[in-house]
């Protein structure tokens, strides 16, 4: 049940996020505003998602996943429905950017941390599973949004999600529980986050995903506009950002077994080179079916990557404040998030190609695989005995 409620949180609140791809023609329609500032608002919210996701999980640690959670779908609705009636790009940065900021946060790292402490041979497994619901939000929603903006235009499109994240969202709150409810003055085993804030491991974890994140992200904002620019339909650029999620869907459920038994260390490292080689794949891709292709297993080690990560760090520090840890190093994420898309958009906007942002978004994610080999077993083990 956890696991589910869990899948049902990153569904609502990501499906929600990354159904952006399907409104950003509208966008620029409605508003009149270059690629830059309309992807800014995905940045934002990103940056916000992965900011918010450290009080939300010191938060869990102290109060349970329940609470936090609530609080969340809260912010997710109001985004959706505010975003609804915005008449300009700043409106919708002071809306849908914030509102979905703080409400992924408050969903994302309380539900994967609440995850965490009910599994220990099978943790990247279950862990897999439970993220699958980023993966299944951006495969179906996008589609979903496309279909609701067809027929009710962007606005009514934004309301029926509004439904949509508010009755889903709901019964995943009544679902989530955590593993353990403490006495007064009990702790859990496992390291602090103060103290695992000053490890080694910890700062490497934390370059990695400032890295690789920068570039993770460009293709759920600006892979259909490049389709489009290509000469395919938008219908086309919206569906490659879905096989993104198709793809992110089958890495989620696919690698965390074989983490389990190869190295979750490892296997998490391989998943940020994988994201590299794919970046370079679309740099020189102009058919739609190399593009499908890299949709799709870009996707794929997207969704790997984002499956082992959380079991690394359990694996590190235990579940003592593991909610909190996870939080904490997702800001790095957000770092990443906030630059890339709107920089991309921005080269856009200057150069007239994407070439630039996505060569350099490759090379980041290489350097990203080299932190996560710098997390050897020597950190692993010293992490271990700390707990």
């Amino acid at each position: 049940m956890v696991v589910l409620a869990a899948f049902t949180f990153m569904f609502v609140g990501f499906g929600a996020a990354y159904s952006f791809a399907a409104f950003f023609r509208a966008f620029q329609a409605e508003f009149g505003a270059p690629r830059g500032d309309v992807a800014l608002v995905f940045s934002v919210a990103g940056f916000l998602w992965f900011l918010f996701g450290a009080p939300g999980g010191v938060l869990a640690d102290r109060f349970g996943p329940k609470r936090v959670t609530a609080a969340g779908v809260a912010c997710l609705v109001a985004a959706l429905w505010l975003a609804s009636r915005a008449q300009s790009v700043g409106m919708l940065y002071a809306t849908y950017s914030i509102g979905i900021g703080i409400g992924v946060g408050l969903v994302y790292v309380p539900s994967v941390g609440a995850v965490q402490p009910w599994f220990d041979r099978y943790r990247a497994a279950a862990s897999g599973i439970a993220i699958a619901g980023i993966g299944a939000g951006n495969f179906f929603v996008p589609l979903l949004a496309a279909w609701w903006i067809e027929r009710y235009g962007w606005r009514g499109a934004y309301l029926a999600l509004t439904v949509f994240v508010l009755v889903l969202g709901v019964a995943a709150v009544i679902a989530i529980r955590p593993r353990t409810v403490l006495k007064k003055g009990e702790a859990l085993p496992g390291v602090p986050l103060r103290q695992a804030m000053r490890t080694r491991a910890f700062a490497l974890l934390y370059a990695s995903l400032v890295l690789g994140c920068t570039g993770v992200f460009i293709p759920m904002v600006h892979l259909g506009p490049y389709a489009q620019d290509l000469g395919y339909s938008e219908a086309q650029g919206v569906a490659l950002v879905s096989f993104v999620g198709l793809g992110s869907l089958v890495g989620r459920f696919t690698i965390g077994p074989f983490a389990d038994r190869l190295g979750r260390r490892s296997s998490l490292g391989w998943m940020y080179a994988g994201l590299g080689v794919m970046l370079l794949v679309w740099y020189g891709a102009t058919s739609y079916w190399l593009l499908v292709i890299f949709a799709i297993v870009f996707g794929l080690c997207y969704g790997g990557f984002v499956a082992l990560f959380p079991t690394l760090v359990m694996d590190l520090y235990g579940v003592r404040s593991v909610s909190g840890i996870i939080g904490s190093l997702y800001t790095g994420a957000g770092i990443g998030t906030l630059a890339g898309p709107w920089l991309a958009g921005v080269a856009y906007d200057a150069f007239g190609t994407y070439k630039l942002p996505i060569l350099a978004s490759a090379a980041l994610a290489f350097l990203a695989a080299g932190c996560i080999a710098g997390v050897g077993p020597r950190e692993e083990e010293a992490a271990r005995d700390r707990g």
